[in-house]
């Protein structure tokens, strides 16, 4: 079952790889027992590339939010427009390329569900600023959220794989980048419950041990340990600056930092999909 159901998504992911800016390798030139043993990893690779992809939708969730945030309190305000004409526009495209690359019933009906809650988070973002509105944008970031999970989840499950827990694990390092950033405007504008700083504090930590872990995996590539190393440098300056959310004062730097380790965690990624080749 779970050779077929992998094989149902090889096709369709091949969209999926020119979307991300990958190709995938294929020689014709192999006896019949490497062409086995290719195919496999062929479309061990093409899940793997399934579940990153399905990963940034978790990560645009936070950075949509974030930017709506940031231009609504005039801070970073035109690359954060930018970046959050760019991220609805990837949102859409990316979710189409995982309708039209899963066939299994269940992760094709939350997925049903995703799109019902992105309309509603796009008519949001582009609102006027304002506390309710920048409340409900938080709301809805959380709801694509967990759907965009789920279907990581479901993903890592249904294929079974060793390699995805490494996938996951990376790249929801993306998403935690944002949502931090996420909570510390949503602080300075004005939203101040204990839930804001409960949740960015969360966040901090999750990233933290996450970043710990995948530091220590013994399987990672030296290119994979320098360029968690560059990030292990700057984390430990900056998480300090994310934790005084309520001192608050550094948005900017919260905004370009957070941004940083979005970009670089996202070369962490694709690398460990890599190791799947």
């Amino acid at each position: 079952m779970k050779t077929q159901w992998i094989k149902q998504i090889t096709l369709a992911a091949a969209a999926a790889t020119a979307l991300m800016g990958t190709a995938l390798y294929a020689d014709n030139n192999t006896s019949p027992k490497s062409s086995t043993v290719k195919e496999t990893t062929t479309q061990t690779h093409d899940v793997l590339q399934l579940i990153d992809i399905a990963g940034r939708q978790r990560m645009l969730s936070q950075r949509i939010a974030k930017d709506y945030l940031y231009a609504g309190e005039k801070v970073a305000v035109s690359k954060a427009q930018k970046q959050l004409a760019a991220s609805l526009k990837s949102m859409v495209a990316t979710h189409k390329t995982l309708v039209n690359s899963i066939n299994d019933p269940e992760i094709k009906n939350l997925l049903a569900f995703v799109e019902l809650s992105m309309e509603d988070f796009k008519s949001t973002a582009n609102e006027p600023f304002n506390l309710d509105n920048a409340q409900l944008i938080i709301d809805l970031s959380e709801s694509m959220l967990e759907g965009s999970q789920y279907v990581v989840n479901s993903l890592k499950k249904k294929a079974n794989l060793k390699e995805s827990a490494l996938v996951g694990k990376a790249g929801r390092q993306r998403m935690l980048a944002q949502r931090i950033a996420k909570y510390y405007i949503a602080y300075q504008a004005g939203i101040r419950d204990k839930n804001t700083v409960d949740q960015m504090k969360e966040a901090v930590k999750e990233f933290s041990d996450a970043h710990k872990a995948l530091m220590n995996n013994p399987s990672n590539t030296p290119e994979i340990n320098r360029k968690l190393n560059k990030i292990n440098r700057l984390w430990k300056i900056v998480y300090k600056f994310y934790l005084n959310i309520e001192k608050g004062g550094l948005p900017l730097i919260v905004f370009n930092t957070t941004d940083d380790i979005t970009n670089k965690m996202n070369q962490i990624t694709e690398l460990y999909v890599a190791l799947s080749k």
